[in-house]
């Protein structure tokens, strides 16, 4: 067994091949190629437990992670964990990967993979709402969905929105970096907006002329009472897709809007079984699209699978013994 740190994950794979496996898992899911338990969810005064099992045919693994909101108080990060992946043959652990590090890396290729069916081609400009981890792996991997000229970023906290400036310009040296000083400057300058925030109640204003005709990648709400989105959205909406049916029942964002009446059940659809069906997306990209996404142990599996893979052949990674 190895251990893989941040770095070794990383080094072992490209961008693009992250994106085309998270990709592939949404296939595997549409084709239900998979077993996958329903994860589970512990809150305990005011911090989150969740243990996410998923076999596929020839791996499986568990990622156990902690949120714990007040951490930054005491310079240590909300998301901990980690991951163990398993050969399928024989239940031999393979592998013990960063979680933090797999959760970013990957949560961030299925808000690019999104980006890559559903937003416009001449795409050239992506606004991020809240400047933490996900907003960094968010902006870095949507450069590879498509050739983007301009970040625009807007925290409540401007010092966070410089900081992460610092840090992408390391990895998108290309690309111009804007700190905007409003939310309604983002969307005014963007054509994809990505909101990574931890709020209650939407981040976004309830203007429909400010909303139109983009495409938006919802990341962080996760619980019921999360909500990024506002109801002008989803008049503009012919279709929400979603990475798994699950997020229906786990997302604000979602369960608000169907029980208002604001979008319909059956407009809600997986970007998996958008893909599967082969429809055209050229018409799908001129229009106001979203895609709310919660994550899932399927897509952990599948990236860690490539990342083992990938960091055997180039010899990455602490040897265990165990």
């Amino acid at each position: 067994m190895i251990y893989l740190t941040e770095k070794d994950i990383l080094k072992a794979v490209s961008i693009d091949e992250m994106l085309d496996a998270i990709e592939a898992s949404m296939y595997i899911y549409e084709r239900k190629e998979f077993c996958m338990p329903q994860r589970l969810h512990v809150d305990h005064k005011g911090n989150t437990l969740l243990l996410m099992p998923c076999f596929t045919k020839d791996s499986f693994g568990t990622k156990l992670v902690t949120l714990f909101p007040r951490n930054p108080e005491n310079n240590i990060p909300v998301l901990n964990g980690i991951m163990v992946l398993n050969d399928a043959q024989t239940g031999v652990p393979l592998a013990l990967l960063n979680g933090p590090a797999l959760t970013a890396i990957r949560t961030a290729a299925v808000g690019a993979v999104s980006i890559r069916h559903l937003a416009a081609e001449d795409t050239q400009s992506v606004g991020i709402v809240g400047a933490g981890v996900q907003g960094f792996h968010q902006a870095w991997l949507a450069c590879s969905a498509r050739n983007l000229m301009d970040i625009f970023i807007f925290d409540l906290y401007p010092e966070k929105s410089l900081a992460l400036m610092e840090k992408l310009s390391k990895v998108v040296p290309h690309v111009k970096l804007h700190q905007a000083t409003s939310v309604e400057e983002l969307l005014e300058e963007s054509q994809v907006v990505i909101t990574a925030t931890t709020s209650l109640e939407p981040v976004l204003p309830d203007k429909e002329e400010l909303l139109a005709g983009k495409h938006f990648v919802g990341i962080g709400s996760y619980k019921p009472n999360m909500r990024e989105f506002p109801k002008a959205i989803f008049n503009l909406l012919k279709t929400v897709f979603i990475d798994t049916d699950h997020a229906l029942e786990e997302s604000g964002d979602l369960i608000v809007p169907l029980r208002n009446n604001w979008i319909r059940q059956e407009q809600v659809m997986t970007l998996g079984r958008f893909l599967i069906e082969n429809k055209p997306h050229d018409e799908v990209k001129e229009e106001t699209t979203l895609f709310k996404s919660v994550g899932m142990a399927l897509f952990d599996v599948c990236a860690s699978k490539l990342i083992y893979e990938k960091a055997i052949q180039k010899g990455l990674g602490q040897k265990i013994i165990l």
